[in-house]
């Protein structure tokens, strides 16, 4: 036993275990993140239940299970709720989404298994997926064209009703294109026209003749405005001629304008394989969408955008200033007292908390950096920040600094462990240093370059604490990149997948909307990062072969 405890073979095996159970929990978060986020597309049946109190009060509830759960029954009993036979020592109740949310107030109640006379699942009842207050649920009656009824039953009234909302949202996406370019351009033609008049103001070279011409400009740019507005209106009536009378749990007939109705499906019918194609729909919905009533509904694709755009700006700012910092401190900083602090300060600079460089960053890039870029060169905005406001390029430049020194430090050991014969014989041979630099030393360390990279991308990836100060929102209503002359606004806010997750958690106001988007945010930021990871792996790899010679 002595021997093989000397013989080194159970640490081999404890650090073997250490690092199975490590993988294991981490694939097991992993799957647990995927699985409770996934799910939530997943197309859940729709119930209704015939419920009667205690008190002898019936009532009729239609929507999804969400949860359920086992409740001691002393425990309801000393809340309050009263029991007209003893239900035992556990009640079940349920979790209940039931939308409809302008009519019975909350989306979800819970149930007791007590107050349930029956429950059935009818085939015919629909849910609708709107672009406010949630779903609803109930059966549809009858389709209004254009002020009138028409007449139709059963499977014809549902063909119908596909058609007219297929239309509503056609229509719909025109208004909204329309808007968000055309629209959208006027807009931003016509501030900037203001602002160059004011620039010409305060240069005082503001002439009435310079003065007519820029007010013929923004006339005939009103006008242009003037016409879009017309035909967005247009589309939006257009949008808004049809609806849909539903009854729902109450038993009354409400009126639905389709042009608020994104999706109508009946949960019921559907089996396996249309399920299953729901639910990629729904997934492809979260992913490509921009999202709707607080975050807690519609999807999450310029976090998705900010957090990709903020993240490649951040390298493509620290690879640079990370690779000739390790090249300095290690090809030509002599070897001394000051290198050796230089050194420490960079591997302390890791331990710094990034909040800190978040405060540094607002008031260092935002206040002092931003505000002199306003003053020297967007005068005519002020006293309307362009520069000096949180943005996505203060944002990058703050993770740049605190992802620096991970990249030097890459760098430096990757450097060190090129042969110091092969400096020498570059040298020996004729070339100057930077030639051996450039043509010989980076591209054998460029693997461990990338590595710096990679571990980079991973820790600003997931970061939210520095951006809450330098750059981003909850909402933000346009790109950094559109089709406006500069078509990348680094000034601009944005939103990131990281600070979604912190807002549909924690400041949602509808809790048990946001839970299941939770989990499907903190997988959908996983995967970006795995993404983001495996292709700058990729590329490590790649530079790894072609550079493998050189060792020899």
């Amino acid at each position: 036993m002595g021997k093989w405890v000397k013989s080194g073979s159970p640490w081999i095996w404890m650090t073997g275990g250490a690092v199975s159970i490590s993988l294991i929990a981490v694939l097991g978060l992993l799957l647990l993140i995927a699985w409770r986020g996934l799910s939530y597309f997943w197309p859940a049946d729709i119930y209704q239940w015939k419920m009667e109190d205690n008190n002898g009060v019936k009532s009729t509830l239609i929507g999804e299970i969400y949860d359920r759960e086992e409740v001691p029954t002393e425990r309801l009993i000393s809340a309050g709720h009263t029991f007209n036979e003893y239900p035992g020592e556990f009640v079940t109740r349920y979790l209940v989404k039931t939308g409809n949310r302008e009519f019975v107030g909350l989306d979800f109640r819970w149930i007791l298994a007590t107050d349930i006379v029956s429950r059935e699942k009818p085939t015919d009842i629909a849910m609708f997926e709107r672009t406010k207050n949630g779903n609803f649920y109930g059966y549809p009656v009858a389709v209004i064209e254009d002020g009138k009824r028409l007449s139709l039953e059963g499977e014809q009234i549902e063909a119908s009703l596909e058609e007219h909302i297929e239309r509503a949202v056609n229509i719909g996406k025109q208004a909204l294109k329309l808007q968000k370019s055309e629209i959208g351009s006027v807009n931003y033609a016509l501030e900037r026209l203001r602002l160059k008049e004011r620039g010409f103001e305060l240069d005082g070279k503001l002439t009435p003749a310079l003065k007519a011409e820029l007010d013929a400009q923004a006339e005939q740019l009103n006008q242009d405005y003037l016409v879009m507005e017309k035909d967005l209106f247009a589309l939006r009536d257009e949008a808004a001629r049809d609806s849909v009378i539903i009854r729902d749990m109450r038993g009354e007939e409400v009126t639905l304008k389709l042009d608020s109705v994104l999706d109508v499906s009946y949960v019921n019918r559907m089996n396996s394989f249309d399920k299953v194609v729901h639910w990629f729909v729904g997934l492809g919905r979260f992913v490509s969408h921009d999202p709707r009533e607080a975050n807690t509904e519609g999807g999450v694709f310029p976090a998705i955008f900010g957090t990709v755009f903020m993240v490649m700006l951040m390298a493509v700012i620290v690879t640079p200033f990370g690779v000739i910092a390790a090249i300095y401190l290690h090809e030509y900083a002599k070897k001394g007292p000051i290198t050796k602090m230089i050194r420490i300060a960079v591997i302390n600079l890791a331990g710094v908390p990034s909040i800190v460089y978040g405060v540094f960053g607002l008031g260092f890039f935002v206040y002092m950096l931003g505000g002199s870029l306003d003053q020297l060169f967007y005068p005519e905005a002020l006293p309307s920040p362009t520069f000096g406001s949180p943005g996505v390029i203060w944002s990058a430049l703050t993770l740049a600094i605190l992802t620096l020194p991970v990249v030097i430090v890459s760098t430096e050991e990757g450097l060190s462990r090129i042969p110091i014969a092969v400096r020498q014989g570059s040298l020996a041979l004729g070339a100057t240093k930077f030639e051996t630099l450039w043509r010989i030393i980076i591209p054998m360390a460029s693997p461990a370059i990338m590595t710096g990279l990679i571990l980079a991308v991973a820790r600003a990836a997931g970061e939210v604490a520095p951006l809450m100060l330098v750059g981003v929102v909850k909402l933000a209503p346009t790109l950094p990149i559109d089709m406006n002359f500069p078509f990348i606004h680094l000034e601009r806010k944005f939103m990131h997948l990281g600070f979604h997750i912190y807002d549909v958690g924690f400041q949602s106001p509808n809790v048990e909307a946001a839970r299941p988007l939770v989990y499907a945010t903190s997988f959908l930021l996983v995967s970006v990062i795995v993404t983001l990871n495996l292709t700058a792996i990729s590329v490590r790899n790649h530079l790894r072969e072609k550079f493998r010679s050189l060792e020899h």
